[in-house]
């Protein structure tokens, strides 16, 4: 799967979050889905969903990061 077509489909499973959840890219797909993805693409993935929120939406916000560097993400109320 191409990295665009993974960043879309996890921009729309953002939608299924509720309010104040806290989030990971990775958490917005299944595990063996996540684990297939070359990790060269899940990198590419986490700085271009970091670049669509700091561009695009301001229902989400980037945290703080984790003890490994993943970036965190929280959904705001509007």
């Amino acid at each position: 799967m191409d990295v665009n077509d993974l960043l879309v489909q996890a921009i729309k499973e953002v939608s299924n979050l509720n309010n104040g959840e806290k989030f990971l890219v990775r958490d917005l797909f299944k595990g063996y889905e996540w684990n297939r993805i070359p990790k060269k693409d899940r990198l590419l993935l986490g700085t271009l969903f970091l670049n669509h929120i700091n561009k695009d939406n301001k229902e989400i916000q980037a945290i703080e990061k984790t003890s490994s560097g993943q970036q965190k993400y929280i959904v705001k109320a509007i």
